[in-house]
Order: structure tokens, then sequence, then C-alpha cells
């Protein structure tokens, strides 16, 4: 069973940066679009980005636009979000997903990593 695992979350000021990434155990990522949601306190768990299992189609929500990016590394069977101009709002559990397609269901879920945007 695969089962993604999330690294990189903390704490960081208003307009910092951090990276994130999204590795496996029992399986690979390689063959799958991966997307990462974010869970804002009190709200639901929502998309922010997805890249295609090729890298080839890569999507963000407008409220990361310009601000994070998402990239791949195949071989080593990860998968990277880079989140630059960090906002409070940005504040939240962050989840990578495996999924068959961007826009299709999710297969399984990591457990998440806690990103505080904050001064």
């Amino acid at each position: 069973q695969l089962q993604p695992v999330e690294s990189g979350g903390g704490l960081v000021q208003p307009g910092g940066s951090m990276r994130l990434s999204c590795a496996a155990s029992g399986g690979t990522l390689a063959y799958y679009a991966v997307g990462w949601f974010h869970q804002a306190p009190g709200k639901k768990r929502e998309m922010v980005s997805c890249i295609s299992s090729s890298g080839g189609d890569i999507s963000y929500d407008d409220s990361v636009k310009g601000r994070f990016t998402i990239s791949r590394d195949n071989a080593a069977s990860t998968v990277s979000l880079q989140m630059n101009s960090l906002k409070p709002e940005d504040t939240g559990i962050y989840y990578c997903a495996a999924l068959l397609v961007c826009l299709g269901h999710v297969q399984n879920w990591g457990q998440g990593t806690q990103v505080t945007v904050s001064s």
C-alpha cells in the first residue's frame, strides 16, 4: 500500500519561504499524479497545486499562483512544493496525496505537516 509521507513543515515569518517534500513508502510516486492540499484551521481541505505523473501538467489554485512552485523527481520518487512570499493565511496543515490524475479522486493521503506563518 502506497503511503505518501510529507516533511519540511514548521514556523516561518510572513514573507519567508519554506519547502515541503513528499516521498512514499510501500511504492513509488512516479506512476501517480501528486497533489498538495491545504487545510486552514476550521476550514475544509483544498488542493493548492497538482502535478501529473510525467510532470508535464501542473496546476495551481489562484491563492498560491506566482508564489508556490511544484516539482517532481520521479527517479527519487519525490514531489516538492516550494512556497515563497508566505502569508499568515497560508497557515495550516499541508497534505500530499497520490491521485491517478489531478482531477480524479485521491488514492492515498499523507499524514500532513503543519506550516505556521507568523511573526
